[in-house]
């Protein structure tokens, strides 16, 4: 009864909201779309400060009379990405194409054969101990035979190209970068996600700061969605997990 009872405010529920959707749509029928309103972000219920890695704060020491900073590297300074919390531009370029056939043959045939022709002439006495009379030179035939063929095939091609921002996080012993970067863009009620991570060299960082994903060590590349869509192309629970755990 407590089930029913939970199930049925559940639905009843459901059935409020959808009615609350409903109206709100059949109200604004012929009309344009209001637009959000410019509000403060810092005053929003559900605002949350960014932090981000920075670097360690450095004292900047002048002479008397004198342009030059002592903490200054060079007279022009470098754009490019070179401290903790700095921001950089990875161009994402994968273009990968893979062919893989493979073929499995294997066969297995064997016999075995077993008789007692005489044991002290209890031989003959087996016909007691047995149902049925039974021939000494033919008490055991075994046989068996397996044979197994298998084929696969796989053939895969992705493309994805997009830039996008990542933030140096850590300086590494030997000078390099520790990058990290994500992306969400949501259209209606569609998210498209790309994240990616690893490791770079100062080196390898273009004079326009940005740098190539495939100069990116221990790359970790991530480019999907959420949303309505998404879970559309998805098979449900259910069936995966009818899939996992169905033997045959």
């Amino acid at each position: 009864m407590k089930k029913i009872t939970i199930l049925g405010l559940g639905l009843l529920a459901t059935t409020s909201l959808s009615a609350c959707g409903a109206a709100d749509r059949l109200a604004n029928v012929g009309k344009a779309p209001d637009l959000a309103p410019i509000e403060n972000p810092v005053t929003k219920e559900d605002y949350q400060p960014v932090s981000m890695p920075m670097p360690a704060p450095q004292v900047a020491s002048r002479e008397k009379n004198s342009l030059w900073g002592g903490d200054k590297k060079g007279f022009f300074k470098d754009q490019r990405a070179g401290d903790v919390g700095d921001i950089l531009t990875v161009i994402v370029d994968i273009d990968d194409t893979a062919a893989l056939e493979n073929e499995t043959e294997r066969t297995r045939t064997s016999n075995e054969d077993a008789a007692l022709n005489s044991l002290l002439g209890y031989e003959l006495a087996l016909d007691r101990l047995l149902p049925q009379a039974i021939d000494n030179t033919d008490l055991i035939d075994a046989g068996a035979t397996s044979s197994h063929t298998g084929e696969g095939s796989v053939e895969r091609e992705e493309e994805v190209k997009v830039q996008m921002a990542a933030i140096i996080t850590q300086v590494l012993p030997n000078g390099n970068f520790v990058i990290e970067g994500k992306q969400e863009v949501r259209v209606n009620f569609e998210k498209r996600i790309l994240a990616v991570a690893g490791v770079v060299r100062p080196e390898d960082i273009s004079p326009t700061n940005t740098i190539s994903s495939e100069q990116i060590a221990e790359a970790r590349i991530a480019y999907g969605g959420e949303g309505q869509i998404t879970d559309m192309q998805q098979p449900r629970y259910g069936q995966q997990v009818y899939d996992i755990i169905f033997p045959f």
